[in-house]
């Protein structure tokens, strides 16, 4: 097919729009393990988890075998106010690279929230919603799952409490504002509002938070708030089912135009934009059909793929929440005060923990100041300012667009481009003041991390 005739923004007609979700865990011959009880070590039940989540999302998490789970009318008409997002085809980094390699992108930030984080929200709302539920917790890292949240509950009339880490908090107080002006309550934890917050508290004073610390907090309000459940914004199962229709959607655009990608690429902080990127391509490379490359970036201040565990662990700080089997850092672990909030867990969701366990996907990390030099590249030439987490894929596909160059291979390259980063102009600021530093966790940190794991065989 001749270059002319792709289009700098593929569109999906919205008929187009998928009507299922893709479950890629049913094609997966290694299943992710089990979440445990963290009292009995042992697999947690239905009506456990529903002690903690919406009914429905306990079935969705717990479903490993149905490939294809259909979205709600509802869900589908209100996607349609934002999807589908286009897949855009990156002409002028190409030509500042000047690479050989073909770039896309598919760019998740229309919408109020900035991020993809709306695909799930809404979902996970409206099946508390059918549950005739009052009102939902959560926590929030760099602000966008929170905001998200805080869109979906309100129009669909429901309480929503919102527990932010500390850190972004304090650096964006415009996104809390935001959640303020949709109805939601936000606290900056750890808090002295919870019994775990206080905790916390007198194990780490003057801690600057973590999303662990925050999920802590979230978890206990909802368990001792009649008509509550606790909803989250990435690493479980039902997260990545509904971020499935970022990649769903990438590849119809893609096949709309006979366009075959050799690598994909996404940031990687819990799972939910790089899992639902790549999850029906990987499905295909499961089934034998296809062989991609896929690619997970993560910060070097929080390498749970590259340098973590993979191991039963807690989710959360308090160790409250179920035990995951994941690459982990250690609950213990609070990250540094990075300015890619949302990519401060010390875990990764158990579907992409085996995937990467069984050599199916690539990790690699990159340093702070690496990240915010390709962000400032792609927003001087393509006209959106990336955010900071969706800035680590960028500095990737930059990279393998210039190895493409060095060696004058014709990749096809695509990347989730997450979300914006207007909210995120501390950050920025810092940059361009040349007052930005890196960090990286020495062995001695995490091993002491590990130390604390839980004895799980």
């Amino acid at each position: 097919m001749e270059e002319k005739k792709i289009p700098y923004k593929i569109y999906l007609e919205e008929e187009e729009m998928p009507k299922e979700w893709y479950n890629v865990r049913a094609d997966m011959k290694n299943k992710p393990a089990p979440l445990l009880n963290p009292e009995t070590k042992q697999p947690m039940t239905a009506e456990e988890l529903g002690a903690i989540f919406c009914d429905e999302l306990v079935k969705q998490e717990m479903d490993d075998t149905t490939a294809y789970i259909p979205i709600p009318e509802e869900i589908r008409n209100f996607y349609k106010m934002y999807r589908p997002s286009p897949l855009v085809r990156a002409y002028c980094l190409e030509e500042k690279l000047q690479t050989p390699a073909k770039i896309y992108y598919k760019f998740e930030g229309n919408n109020t929230s900035g991020s993809h984080k709306l695909n799930s929200a809404i979902a996970q709302a409206y099946y508390a919603k059918q549950q005739g539920l009052k009102g939902v917790t959560t926590e929030t890292g760099a602000g966008q799952w929170g905001t998200a949240l805080s869109m979906a509950c309100a129009y669909l009339d429901l309480d929503c409490k919102v527990y932010m880490v500390k850190v972004s908090y304090e650096q964006k107080p415009f996104r809390k504002e935001v959640m303020r002006t949709y109805g939601a309550n936000v606290t900056p934890s750890p808090s002295t509002t919870t019994e775990i917050g206080k905790k916390i508290l007198e194990r780490h004073p003057g801690t600057t938070g973590s999303l662990g610390c925050a999920i802590s907090e979230a978890v206990e309000v909802a368990s001792n708030t009649p008509g509550y459940r606790y909803v989250l914004g990435s690493v479980m199962n039902q997260v990545l089912l509904h971020q499935s229709v970022i990649g769903l959607e990438t590849k119809a655009a893609l096949d709309k135009y006979g366009i075959e990608p050799d690598i994909i690429i996404g940031c990687a902080g819990g799972g939910s934009n790089l899992g639902g990127l790549i999850s029906p391509f990987m499905g295909e490379k499961l089934r034998g059909e296809k062989n991609y490359r896929f690619i997970a970036v993560e910060p070097e201040s929080c390498p749970s793929f590259t340098r973590g565990k993979y191991a039963y662990d807690f989710c959360d700080t308090g160790m409250v929440c179920p035990l995951q089997k994941m690459y982990t850092l250690g609950s213990n672990f609070i990250p540094s005060a990075s300015h890619a909030g949302g990519l401060r867990y010390h875990g990764m969701s158990s579907t992409l923990s085996q995937l990467y366990a069984d050599g199916l996907m690539e990790a690699t990390t990159v340093s702070q100041t690496q990240v915010f030099e390709a962000a400032q590249m792609f927003a001087k030439v393509e006209g959106i300012l990336p955010a900071p987490e969706s800035s680590h894929a960028i500095r990737v596909a930059i990279d393998e667009a210039m190895k493409c160059k060095e060696t004058g291979e014709e990749k096809t390259i695509v990347f989730g481009l997450t979300g914006t980063g207007y909210f995120d102009m501390v950050a920025y600021g810092k940059y361009n003041d040349g007052v930005m530093s890196d960090y990286v966790p020495t062995d001695e940190e995490l091993e002491k991390s590990f130390a604390l794991l839980p004895d799980v065989e």
